[in-house]
């Protein structure tokens, strides 16, 4: 048994567990001494359920140990090294090194999303150690910030926490039929129980770097419903930051795993990245895996817009249900198969107006978008189709030649050649710009914005202006953060949107207080998804 003494316990006879480093769903990870070798070390007490009987709770110490074991076989720098395994007093207990430094999800909390670069980095890291762990046929199947260390001093990346992998041909850590994991960060197919593989890990990479490029998920909602939704069904919208790794994270996020990037190619394309500076696509006639092989069309007629309709609406019902039934329980494998601001500045969101990746059907999950159907060839003129307004919104047909969705309440005041709709209070403000188009093109114009961003916006800092696209048209995102106009009302954050479409220059920003960044991204996408100009 563990020995208590002087505010301390030692267990297994030599690990003195010292203060508590963090705490997590696989249980406490201590810091502490071994005291045998005279080194510190990290130990992960891992929980212990009193609801189990004798021989249910003997089989899963067996099994969690024996699991254990597997992935103290892994050898890799970007993998956490595991010293030993043991058990004290009916526990299991999983030592660990001692990596000095926190979580990348502390970096980006503390110091904000990084760049295409380091973003890079990361993922060549992370890609290596997922290759050498697949090859050893273990699964991780919870990656996500929390879960990646980075060194102080070096900044070496470690992938940590294989708390609940999975070894092949064994059952998981966890209870079998038990859902397990991180929602935001969960491949389609594993929420679905179709299938777990190599690919699901993939996914969850793909989610990662959309996060460290930008702040958070694409896939982050405000309920365990709307995420399920988001991962299973929604259009996949990588973040503008994204842009010039894009190859990359769409085909990470490919939700037919057969048709996902695999590790060696996604690690090779990062790899030109950042020797050249631009990611390639992957080459012609590549195959992400040996099964996935061309496949004749499925003949069927296109859905009509009311089935397409009650298809999309139940799978909401479904997530919505899954939340009722969910609620302070655990989710089961087969109940988831059922279901320019003020004043010059502007635009928003991780999950801003970037080329949706493919959303192409996993298998075993139902999925609205099953049978495409052909797309015409975009035409110069814009579409003069009127938008639909979500839940809480409202179509505002602009008599400045626009129409777009707007939050109920939020109320127009024409600004000269800018229109704004704002909230009550100007908390928050939505703005638009017509104008011709620039000779140099959007990217240049935001550039140009930026430049002048000191003299428009008091307080200027962190602007960053990206390249991208929207609805296949080219497009520059400029995001800043800024003093306000008076200290009443404080820092605030601006998105701004700027593309060329049908021989017009189209500027949509939205203006928001720091505290509030996530709202006005909702808007900001509503109002970006739903633009069209008349």
């Amino acid at each position: 048994m563990g020995t208590e003494g002087a505010g301390v316990r030692v267990i297994a006879g030599r690990y003195r567990l010292e203060s508590r480093l963090g705490r997590g769903g696989m249980g406490v990870v201590w810091r502490a001494t071994d005291e045998l070798l005279g080194r510190q070390v990290a130990v992960k007490e891992l929980p212990f359920d009193d609801t189990l009987s004798d021989d249910e709770a003997r089989s899963r110490r067996e099994r969690t140990l024996r699991e254990a074991r597997a992935v103290a076989q892994l050898r890799h720098p970007h993998i956490i090294v595991v010293h030993d395994v043991v058990e004290d007093d009916e526990r299991p207990y999983i030592v660990m090194e001692l990596i000095d430094g926190g979580s990348l999800a502390d970096r980006i909390s503390a110091r904000g999303p990084v760049g295409a670069d380091e973003a890079a980095r990361i993922g060549i890291g992370l890609l290596s150690a997922l290759r050498t762990a697949h090859a050893a046929g273990v699964l991780h199947r919870d990656i996500k910030p929390a879960n990646v260390l980075m060194e102080s001093g070096s900044d070496r990346v470690v992938l940590t926490d294989f708390g609940i992998a999975q070894v092949a041909g064994a059952t998981t850590l966890t209870e079998t039929g038990s859902f397990v994991g991180s929602p935001e960060y969960t491949a389609p197919e594993r929420m679905s129980g179709a299938r777990t593989g190599p690919e699901s890990d993939l996914w969850s990479l793909g989610a990662l770097l959309c996060t460290v490029l930008s702040g958070e998920s694409p896939f982050r909602r405000d309920s365990l419903g709307g995420i399920l939704h988001a991962v299973v069904f929604d259009d996949i919208r990588p973040p503008a930051q994204a842009g010039p790794l894009l190859p990359v994270v769409r085909g990470l996020l490919e939700r037919d795993p057969d048709r996902r990037l695999d590790a060696a190619q996604a690690e090779r394309m990062l790899r030109a990245f950042r020797d050249t500076g631009r990611t390639p696509q992957p080459p012609p006639g590549y195959s992400p895996t040996q099964r996935d092989v061309p496949r004749p069309p499925t003949p069927a007629p296109a859905p009509s817009p009311t089935v397409e309709t009650r298809r999309s609406t139940r799978g909401v019902l479904i997530a919505a249900l899954l939340v009722a039934a969910t609620a302070g329980a655990g989710v089961s494998a087969a109940a988831l198969l059922m279901n320019r601001d003020d004043g010059g500045g502007r635009t928003p969101t991780s999950s801003g107006p970037v080329t949706s990746v493919s959303a192409s059907p996993t298998t075993g999950v139902p999925s609205p978008t099953a049978t495409p159907t052909p797309t015409p060839t975009p035409t110069p003129s814009v579409t003069a189709t009127r938008p639909s307004a979500p839940s809480g919104y409202r179509v505002a047909d602009d008599p400045a030649g626009f129409s777009l969705a707007v939050p109920e309440g939020f109320t127009r005041e024409p600004q000269g050649e800018r229109v704004f709709y704002m909230s009550p209070g100007e908390t928050f403000r939505l703005g638009i710009k017509l104008a011709d188009p620039d000779p140099d093109g959007p990217l240049a114009v935001m550039r140009r914005s930026a430049a002048k961003g000191p003299d428009s916006n008091p307080g200027y800092h962190d602007g960053r202006v990206t390249s991208t696209t929207h609805d296949g048209h080219p497009a520059a995102l400029w995001e800043f953060t800024w003093n306000g106009f008076s200290t009443a009302e404080g820092p605030r954050h601006t998105y701004d949107l700027c593309w060329e479409e049908g021989g017009r220059m189209y500027d949509v920003w939205v203006s928001a207080p720091v505290g509030k960044v996530r709202e006005a991204k909702e808007y900001f996408d509503v109002a970006v998804d739903t633009f069209v100009g008349t």
